[in-house]
């Protein structure tokens, strides 16, 4: 008689999101951050001169992020996930501490490219390591703990706004206290996390970059994904980063309000999502195998109605009616972002997960950065926020048919209790 009880987590299963929870929430705050503190940044940087070249300077970081992801994910599969993380750790965060010392358009420009670099390696290999320890029912739940890091990052990055005004701290300040506690974080951090052992024939098929690469662009079912995880991020990095600048001028409060208000409320409910959204994926899958992708789609029938309202809620001249629209986009976001790794996991072998979640991020970051330098430009032409929001949420529509159409293919691996070991 077959055994129908779920097979035993690795020992390390937990622990190991429990330490890549908080260096997703550095991950993000330290992006998060300038977006927060932009009036006291273009004060203090006058050669920035216009919104379109901030939204250059926005674009600049996820360009380079884009582009070097899927390079990050090759060498989380190629050489471990472990040390993939705690270098990224390491450099970001020392390039965060600069970030606090520039003085000049140019500079900022650099500072973001090399955050860029530094930040494109750790979230395929996080997520990567997540899926290579969880194997069952537990995937989404656990990807969405860790998901949660990066939104308690984002909503301590709206609080930045508040430390740029004090007069003992300032932008700079914040950039690099920062940067010292993620330094100090990697060296431990080095040490704790430890790689899952993989079979050899998973290990021998890491060793081929192009050949990963090539089996991935012919995936049909890897290809819609892109395009499903593409579509709803050029709003969702809209919201994020331009969002307190939004509230800010459609509302007229200040810059600390305008910061906490854009990223509080709504990264509060996508906590909520992630939590719930991952808890119903993991049941659901017990029904079907098509389980993960039906409480994604959930999210974004959720995400839909939430962008047109942020859009029109400037002329209702009621800020608390764009955050009621924003907490609606926080509860569908973590519906949605929480099972991107776990369906990732459903059409992908584990020896090219993390080179698959690059080509994601590469995809859709680099069209993010495109919608952030475009949004500055309509932003300097007058374009209303209400048809801007609204184009983004008929793109949002097309792709809940995009993840309805993937065809989930992984076999359940047996599991085992064996014990990591070091690389």
């Amino acid at each position: 008689m077959m055994d129908s009880r779920p097979p035993a987590l690795p020992r390390w299963a937990w622990l190991t999101v429990c330490l890549l929870a908080p260096i997703a929430l550095l991950n993000y705050l330290d992006r998060q951050m300038l977006a927060a503190m932009k009036s006291s940044v273009m004060t203090d940087i006058p050669d920035i001169g216009s919104e379109a070249n901030w939204g250059r300077m926005l674009g600049q970081f996820k360009w380079v992020y884009a582009f070097l992801s899927p390079v990050g994910g090759w060498i989380a599969d190629r050489f471990g996930r472990r040390i993939t993380i705690c270098g990224s750790l390491f450099a970001w965060s020392a390039v965060t501490w600069w970030t606090g010392h520039v003085h000049s358009y140019g500079e900022l420009l650099t500072a973001r490219s090399l955050m860029g670099i530094s930040e494109a390696f750790y979230i395929p290999a996080a997520l990567a390591l997540i899926a290579d320890y969880h194997t069952g029912e537990t995937r989404s739940r656990a990807v969405s703990y860790h998901q949660m890091g990066i939104y308690c990052g984002v909503i301590l990055g709206g609080f930045t706004g508040y430390a740029a005004e004090m007069p003992g701290l300032g932008w700079r300040g914040a950039f690099g206290w920062s940067g010292v506690v993620g330094m100090a974080l990697a060296v431990p951090m080095l040490f704790f996390l430890k790689d899952r052992p993989r079979q050899e024939a998973a290990q021998s098929g890491a060793t081929s970059g192009l050949g990963s690469v090539r089996a991935l662009l012919t995936n049909r079912s890897f290809l819609l994904l892109v395009l499903y995880f593409t579509l709803p991020a050029l709003a969702g990095w809209v919201v994020r980063d331009w969002m307190p600048a939004i509230l800010k001028s459609e509302f007229k409060i200040g810059q600390g309000k305008a910061g906490v208000s854009a990223t509080l409320y709504w990264q509060s409910a996508a906590i909520v999502g992630a939590f719930v959204g991952g808890w119903l994926a993991d049941r659901r899958m017990r029904k079907t195998p098509r389980g993960r992708i039906h409480i994604s789609a959930v999210g974004m029938l959720m995400i839909i109605p939430a962008l047109f309202g942020v859009g029109f809620s400037p002329q209702t001249g009621e800020l608390w009616v764009a955050v009621a629209f924003l907490i609606l986009f926080g509860l569908g976001w973590g519906f949605f972002d929480t099972n991107n790794m776990p369906i990732l996991c459903q059409v992908a072998p584990s020896e090219q997960r993390a080179t698959g979640y690059g080509l994601m991020n590469m995809v859709s970051i680099g069209c993010g950065g495109l919608a952030d330098w475009g949004f500055g430009l309509m932003r300097d032409r007058h374009l209303p926020l209400a048809a801007i929001f609204s184009v983004f949420a008929s793109v949002a529509l097309v792709s809940v048919f995009l993840v309805l159409m993937i065809r989930p293919t992984e076999v359940q691996p047996p599991s085992d209790a064996t014990s990591p070991g070091q690389p």
